[in-house]
């Protein structure tokens, strides 16, 4: 952020010092007033368009995810989660919905339900998102 602010003010001070060596060399001092206050506006302008782009653009991180992961096998078996409720549950963590999670896994509606019922009660948890973080905590799903 400091590095940005020195940016503009060292633009800023460069613009004057042009403009003062303009004034000198008596080139501004033939030009009608509207036209210095128009190039200055310009530049002015053109200088805030940029610095808005370049404060608010957003800088993107890209990861691949964890490459090291490690499914806790012994944890998964201390809490007694089944395959398939080890497969509704890495599918809630990607964000689907119950009727996708059926459409995904061939299975009923009704199942799905009764399968997260047993995965949020063998974990402690109330919520999807609990449920995600109780099991990414426990190293059961990436």
């Amino acid at each position: 952020m400091k590095k940005t602010i020195l940016a503009y003010g060292g633009i800023l001070a460069l613009l004057v010092i042009l403009i003062k060596w303009l004034d000198y060399r008596f080139i501004i001092k033939d030009v009608s007033l509207e036209i210095y206050i128009g190039i200055i506006a310009s530049m002015c302008a053109i200088l805030g368009i940029w610095m808005g782009l370049k404060l608010t653009n957003p800088k993107v991180v890209y990861t691949t995810g964890e490459v090291d992961f490690v499914q806790d096998e012994s944890k998964i078996k201390a809490l007694g989660l089944s395959q398939r409720e080890l497969e509704v549950l890495e599918l809630i963590a990607k964000g689907h919905s119950n009727q996708e999670i059926a459409d995904a896994l061939f299975i009923s509606l009704n199942t799905v339900k009764t399968h997260s019922s047993s995965v949020f009660a063998k974990l402690g948890v109330n919520r999807r998102t609990q449920a995600v973080k109780q099991a990414k905590e426990n190293r059961i799903i990436a």
